[in-house]
């Protein structure tokens, strides 16, 4: 049990005089917690984008753009990066509202619905790295089969899409069980708040 638990336990059974200044606590210790949670989500998403890119040094990119360049996708890919690149500094920036806006929040109900809406914002960016990447699979398979369709029969190319298929899979497994690890927890505390504060309004 945890100590939020223990206060609102000990609120209950407190005199009813009393009740109306511990709410006022209760809720100020939610909104404390809602705020770091928040806050962490943030400073991950941060982290996320700086590892992930960085990962680019690590890349032969002339080797990757010549490639895309054979196959006709290289303006594609790179406006299709400008336009990412976009989408998520605008996450960023949201997480980091979210952030500030819950913290200077003194109102249960609209408490409520910023955590509402920073599990939407972190639901929708998930969902948005997901789709981006299967979208690029996709269209790289696309292209590298119609680049190649004088060389090679149907048994090949039904090879090359099971192949891409069971990739593509595979590294959205991967990338779901890794959003789970750094959002998943966060998130199940963020409600674990937003079902407290619910309890805590009907009470009032």
């Amino acid at each position: 049990m945890d100590l939020l638990e223990k206060y609102k336990n000990t609120w209950k059974n407190q005199p009813e005089d009393d009740n109306k200044l511990s709410s006022v606590e209760i809720y100020k210790m939610a909104q404390s917690r809602s705020s770091s949670i928040v806050k962490w989500i943030f400073i991950i998403g941060i982290l996320e984008f700086v590892v992930l890119n960085s990962l680019y040094f690590f890349i032969d990119l002339d080797e990757a753009y010549a490639e895309y360049e054979k196959i006709g996708l290289l303006n594609f890919v790179y406006y299709s990066q400008v336009l990412a690149y976009l989408i998520l500094f605008y996450f960023l920036v949201m997480f980091y509202r979210n952030y500030k806006n819950i913290s200077a929040i003194d109102s249960t109900k609209k408490l409520m619905k910023k955590i509402i809406k920073t599990r939407k914002t972190v639901r929708n960016y998930v969902l948005f790295n997901l789709g981006y990447l299967t979208l690029m699979m996709i269209i790289v398979t696309i292209a590298e089969i119609n680049f190649k369709i004088e060389d090679i029969n149907t048994k090949q190319i039904l090879l090359i899409i099971l192949l891409t298929l069971v990739v593509t899979l595979v590294i959205l497994g991967v990338l779901y069980l890794f959003y789970q690890l750094l959002y998943g927890i966060l998130l199940k505390k963020l409600n674990r708040n937003y079902k407290e504060l619910a309890k805590l309004d009907e009470t009032n």
